[in-house]
């Protein structure tokens, strides 16, 4: 697992970039060619373009922020399960945790059971989607067993499935979509919370929740407005599929993605990062900065830079902080705290990216990990590229449209979005 002891040791994090795992006794498969394949059987459900052919019905999920990760509600199986999974762009695979479940994390609610679900249906290792998805071994059941990890080491096994995923509308009715591949986990290890119940996949790969339902909404585009950290657990905002990513309006601004090798990440590039009025480039100079070195990941929380391009942001930041950093406490380690009893009155930062400049202020940038306590949200990475984290995406509706290839930003009270 990925952990960032010098950033906020109260919080566990997740770095939630996927890779691929096989091993001589495990299964595995790679995750491609996935796509939509809707069983024939209606299980009492009124079809999907009743309920959006009248204007104004935009499916919606709520979202809630809880110990530096963004958790999303959403039902899964009939009837209607209800489960709440970690907001990812960063990954592709929407799972949740099954019964029987003998190596699993524990979670505060009671966990799916497919047995229970009358639209549950098992992918045979002889179907031509496990086939598709290189799946290595079938279980002796000839069910298509999954493996699926993430950078920091959390690793999800089961089987993988088909089910009807439930959605609501903005004027409240009932979504349905049928047929959607996921994860069954029977096998999920890492240091999640008893909250989460398991991480929903909204990366660019075919697999993703997004590429699979986008052609039942007319385009694979969608927005998120996360409230920012420590915002009451009780207080809600939204994820909105179909409509929500076309965005005008003062203040919106737009920056295009970047096709990369590995097809799940939303790279886009910024060309530098201001400190107040003082602009620090990307490379350090003039130099071209190679398109896509950065990803929008609301599974990261906090903003991970190039150490040359962090080192001087850190610079910057201690110097137009009007205060001493505290050098004295163990739990923060090297990491740039102020001692406060108020909230940080520090610098404000602007992402430059390619097309759109992204303003960032404190409440976006400084993260309290204990009373009276304010910590930079970035740390560093020895490699080339960076992640773009939920902290700084806070307060923001983000469109993501897979359509156009654009990332658009308008600044939004996200407590207050509905």
């Amino acid at each position: 697992m990925v952990y960032y002891p010098t950033l906020f040791r109260s919080i566990i994090y997740l770095i939630l970039f996927p890779f691929y795992i096989s091993a001589k006794n495990d299964v595995a498969f790679s995750i491609n060619l996935i796509r939509k394949n809707t069983p024939n059987n209606n299980h009492n459900v009124l079809p999907l373009s009743g309920f959006l052919s009248a204007m104004g019905k935009t499916p919606q999920s709520p979202i809630y922020a809880y110990l530096g990760h963004y958790l999303m509600e959403l039902s899964i199986g009939t009837p209607p399960f209800k489960i709440y999974g970690i907001v990812d762009t960063g990954s592709d695979l929407t799972w949740t945790q099954c019964v029987p479940c003998n190596n699993c994390y524990k979670q505060r609610n009671p966990m799916f059971d497919p047995q229970k679900s009358t639209s549950y249906k098992n992918i045979s290792c002889d179907s031509e989607l496990c086939h598709k998805l290189d799946t290595g071994m079938c279980s002796p059941k000839k069910l298509c067993n999954y493996t699926y990890g993430y950078a920091s080491a959390a690793i999800t096994q089961g089987v993988l499935a088909q089910e009807t995923i439930t959605l609501t509308s903005t004027t409240g009715e009932n979504v349905p979509l049928k047929g959607i591949v996921f994860g069954c986990g029977h096998n999920n290890t890492s240091s999640f919370n008893d909250h989460e119940m398991g991480i929903i996949g909204l990366g660019r790969g075919p697999v993703s929740l997004i590429s699979q339902i986008g052609s039942s909404f007319g385009g694979k585009r969608f927005s998120q407005c996360l409230v920012p950290f420590h915002t009451n657990v009780g207080v809600s905002s939204k994820m909105s599929f179909r409509r929500g990513s076309e965005m005008s309006g003062i203040g919106a601004v737009s920056t295009p993605l970047v096709a990369k090798e590995d097809k799940t990440p939303y790279f886009v590039t910024l060309l530098g990062i201001s400190v107040g009025n003082t602009y620090l480039h990307f490379n350090g100079s003039s130099e071209i900065v190679s398109k896509g070195n950065i990803f929008l990941d609301s599974g990261t929380p906090p903003t991970i830079l190039p150490t040359q391009l962090y080192d001087r942001v850190v610079d910057q930041v201690s110097k137009q902080v009007a205060m001493e950093p505290i050098i004295d406490d163990p739990d923060l380690g090297p990491q740039l705290c102020y001692r406060t009893k108020k909230s940080l009155p520090g610098p404000v930062l602007t992402a430059h990216f390619e097309g759109a400049n992204v303003t960032l202020n404190p409440i976006q940038t400084f993260i309290s990990p204990k009373q009276d306590v304010f910590c930079l949200g970035f740390t560093n990475t020895s490699a080339y590229g960076g992640v773009y984290g939920n902290f700084a995406q806070s307060n923001y509706l983000i469109g993501f449209d897979l359509d156009t290839q654009l990332v658009s930003f308008k600044p939004m009270d996200c407590t207050k979005y509905k």
